[in-house]
């Protein structure tokens, strides 16, 4: 007898954030076309912080990229809070995107706004937070990652550890419940990287979202709950 996943049967949502089921990409067309992802299955649950990991050039970022939403599915199944992305359209898939707080090795801070500008301008995108104080918001979540004495500087008076700070808070501020993480202490000393990672790690626990990171990094290995590994365009 087929056994019929209860929370499905009854309409409530599943604890999975993502869900991945046989999914594969390319890039390129005709004789060109290359695979770069191949039948990666894969479950994150709300709540938890998974390390991937692999060497260059392993997918590890194209496959970021379609857990972000920032690419579209070709082929196999990809939800992302409980929504299938394969066929999506461009409206559900930035409503998606509005829900995921993204973090880079590069902070991509705007460089002629100020800390509290460029959490701000996250806050922005959301409708619910039009009515609020949101300048008020944005100071309380830069004195969250360390900042307060920060909130009127401009990206080039603060030191690298700091801007990837402000770019943590920018990444959390709307309370996302998905996060995800590409390098985001390889520019970063092994003080500064530890101090982002433990900031990015107790703000989660605190509001309950999902983190996704991808690193090299063997220092930040022990926050995770869970490791996996790419090579290849395979998960192992």
């Amino acid at each position: 007898m087929q056994t019929v996943n209860s929370s499905t049967a009854t309409g409530i949502l599943t604890d999975l954030v993502i869900s991945v089921r046989d999914l594969n990409y390319y890039f390129g067309k005709g004789e060109l076309r290359k695979q770069a992802l191949y039948e990666i299955n894969l479950d994150i649950k709300s709540g938890e912080i998974v390390i991937m990991t692999g060497p260059s050039g392993s997918g590890k970022t194209t496959l970021l990229s379609l857990l972000g939403g920032l690419r579209s599915v070709q082929e196999g199944s990809l939800k992302i809070l409980d929504q299938e992305m394969l066929g999506v359209g461009k409206k559900k898939m930035l409503e998606i995107r509005s829900q995921i707080g993204y973090i880079f090795q590069a902070h991509n801070l705007l460089t002629f706004l100020t800390a509290k500008q460029n959490v701000k301008m996250s806050l922005e995108l959301h409708r619910e937070y039009l009515e609020k104080d949101m300048n008020a918001i944005a100071t309380e979540m830069l004195e969250a990652v360390g900042l307060g004495d920060r909130v009127d500087y401009y990206p080039h008076d603060l030191s690298g550890g700091q801007k990837q700070r402000v770019a943590i808070a920018r990444a959390l501020v709307s309370r996302p419940k998905l996060v995800l993480a590409d390098e985001p202490t390889a520019a970063l000393d092994k003080q500064s990287g530890r101090d982002v990672v433990n900031i990015m790690q107790g703000l989660a626990r605190e509001q309950g979202c999902t983190i996704l990171m991808v690193t090299h990094d063997n220092r930040i290995l022990d926050v995770a709950d869970r490791i996996i590994n790419m090579e290849d365009g395979r998960l192992t």
